[in-house]
């Protein structure tokens, strides 16, 4: 497979604040140091939250592929998920992302098969397998 790029451009707006879009794109997005951080502001994205989405969705979207090739019949995919930001040796350092993927299926029969899947999803997930962060899956199935 040939190399793909994904681009993106950040452009200082004021204080802590930018606005993130991409040429690809037509959404834009404010990003903000967190408010954790001095002079940092509430109610934006951060790149902390943006690191801690990219696991998530890149979790979600290797799931829904997966699962269409495992022929795993299920009704919703959603997936709370926390990043835990540490001072490590002196940096500020990403050390785990937790991923708390709940998927809901009719037949309780493919519930193992369900399982299997959000896990091989997990070992798949390019953005999983590029960081350095742990990564801790605590899968749930419903039943509905």
């Amino acid at each position: 497979m040939e190399p793909h790029f994904y681009n993106v451009d950040i452009h200082w707006k004021n204080d802590r604040k930018g606005e993130m879009s991409s040429p690809e794109l037509t959404e834009k997005l404010d990003v903000a140091t967190p408010p954790q951080f001095p002079k940092g502001v509430e109610n934006i994205w951060s790149p902390e939250h943006l690191f801690t989405s990219a696991v998530a969705s890149c979790l979600m979207t290797t799931f829904l592929a997966i699962a269409e090739n495992s022929r795993l019949e299920f009704t919703d995919f959603e997936c709370k998920s926390s990043g835990k930001l540490e001072q490590v040796e002196g940096k500020f350092l990403m050390t785990e992302i937790i991923l708390e993927p709940t998927v809901t299926i009719s037949n309780p029969d493919d519930q193992e098969k369900a399982e299997r899947v959000l896990h091989k999803s997990e070992a798949a997930c390019l953005i999983s397998n590029s960081i350095k962060s742990k990564v801790t899956l605590i899968p749930k199935i419903k039943i509905s």
